[in-house]
């Protein structure tokens, strides 16, 4: 009997996830219309676009491939919510959590293939193709290693209850992560998978129940990946915390939103080159800890 109410609870944090991340991501599109002279929407107009789009009429190209079509959708955010539910419920694996990220990946490009649509086909190939620059994630996870000797997330916040921080030690692998979670904000200059020139990239086709599905995944993701920044980098006070969470989280949302107003799209090539390049310093760190 009590596992129903460990269920319950864990749907009600990722409605609470969702609900946070998404008027996150509506602020973050808020501020950069404000910051490029722009009205913009509402803040709340993600959750509003996200339960307009559940009540609409589910559709399915006829290019698409079925069931995959379904599948992959329903796999996004299945693999958000494992994320959620491991790394901050849980307190558990990193390592486990890289997976998930890596596996959001050959998601991404199911989704974009499974549609059959010409810009859906590129947004899943440039998706792969932006693989090669989430080496920060494991060239991280290595000098974390190094360093608080474990990969359980739990034992890297209690490591930092008694030395601090590891932002101060480890200022590069913050640097690398916090370039990550640039590339994944809405209108990013890394945003190569959703970027204009491909539409809504490998999404395009997906429309009513299935976007809806998709964009509460994003919303978990978004959440997720503030909450792991905080917790690697900036210790328990801000990860355990509710208040502190919070606040951390519109902060770097406010940072990130600035960096995403103020920065031009790069090209492809360009993208993944900067991100490779600088996941290149991050494992000159990581060897060079391990040989010192």
């Amino acid at each position: 009997m009590s596992a129903v109410p460990s269920i319950v609870n864990g749907l009600l944090y990722a409605l609470y996830a969702f609900l946070v991340g998404g008027i996150l991501l509506g602020f973050h599109r808020k501020l950069m219309a404000r910051i490029q002279g722009r009205p913009g929407p509402p803040i709340i107009q993600y959750l509003i676009h996200t339960f307009k789009f559940y009540f609409k009429e589910i559709t399915f190209p006829i290019s698409a491939g079925n069931p995959l079509y379904v599948f992959v959708s329903l796999m996004d955010i299945m693999v958000w919510m494992s994320a959620l539910f491991i790394g901050i419920v849980f307190e558990s694996s990193l390592l486990i959590l890289i997976g998930l990220y890596i596996l959001q990946k050959i998601v991404e490009h199911g989704c974009g293939l499974s549609s059959g649509s010409p810009y859906g086909k590129i947004g899943g190939v440039r998706s792969v193709f932006s693989a090669a620059a989430e080496v920060p994630l494991f060239a991280a996870a290595g000098i974390i290693y190094v360093v608080t000797d474990s990969l359980i997330i739990k034992d890297i916040l209690s490591y930092q209850i008694a030395n601090g921080p590891l932002i101060f030690q480890l200022p590069m692998s913050a640097f690398a992560i916090f370039v990550l979670l640039v590339s994944k904000a809405p209108f990013s200059p890394f945003g190569i998978v959703k970027a204009k020139d491909i539409v809504s990239g490998y999404i395009t086709e997906h429309y009513g129940p299935l976007e809806s599905i998709i964009m509460i995944g994003d919303a978990i993701a978004w959440f997720v990946l503030l909450w792991l920044f905080m917790a690697l980098f900036l210790g328990p006070i801000f990860a355990l915390n509710p208040v502190l969470t919070l606040i951390g989280m519109l902060v770097l949302t406010v940072v990130i939103t600035f960096i995403c107003a103020l920065t031009p799209l790069l090209a492809p090539n360009h993208s993944v080159m900067l991100q490779i390049t600088i996941a290149s310093l991050t494992l000159i760190d990581l060897a060079y800890r391990i040989t010192h």
